[in-house]
């Protein structure tokens, strides 16, 4: 099942990098960086706009990729890694996608990787993210792999 995965990708979902979602996270994080979070500090930053920090990326949808059904429960976040061609700036829309890259199998677990993208607008791109979910021998049971 995983392994037919690999190349599918999501559709494109539309999401928002809100002001008020941005300084929450911030916060949750423990970054009170101004850039993030004070209005007047982004006004005159060299952005002009406040940004969000760089694992915001975290919390947008990415849709569903059709026929891939992993678990709700009992999958490890294995590691993640991002790269950014410009910071995302508080209010613009962001159009997000995933990609299945691989899975592949050592002693015992699942490695399923992920690459989720977003875009601006006209589709250009403004960062990528690499996710490794490792799916333990218990989950891998379970969904009979």
């Amino acid at each position: 099942m995983l392994t037919e995965s690999i190349g599918k990708r999501s559709d494109k979902v539309k999401n928002i990098v809100e002001r008020g979602l941005v300084k929450k996270f911030a916060e949750s994080i423990g970054d009170s960086h101004p850039i993030f979070i004070d209005e007047e500090f982004g006004r005159k930053s060299r952005y002009g706009i406040n940004i969000a920090p760089p694992t915001f990326p975290r919390v947008f949808d990415y849709g569903e990729v059709d026929g891939l059904e992993l678990p709700n429960k009992g999958l490890i976040h294995g590691e993640q890694t991002y790269h950014y061609e410009r910071p995302l700036m508080v209010g613009e829309e962001i159009y997000c996608y995933t990609e299945v890259k691989d899975y592949y199998e050592k002693k015992g677990m699942g490695f399923f990787v992920l690459n989720r993208c977003g875009e601006d607008p006209k589709g250009e791109t403004i960062f990528s993210s690499e996710q490794v979910i490792i799916i333990t021998e218990a989950v891998r049971k379970v969904m009979k792999l």
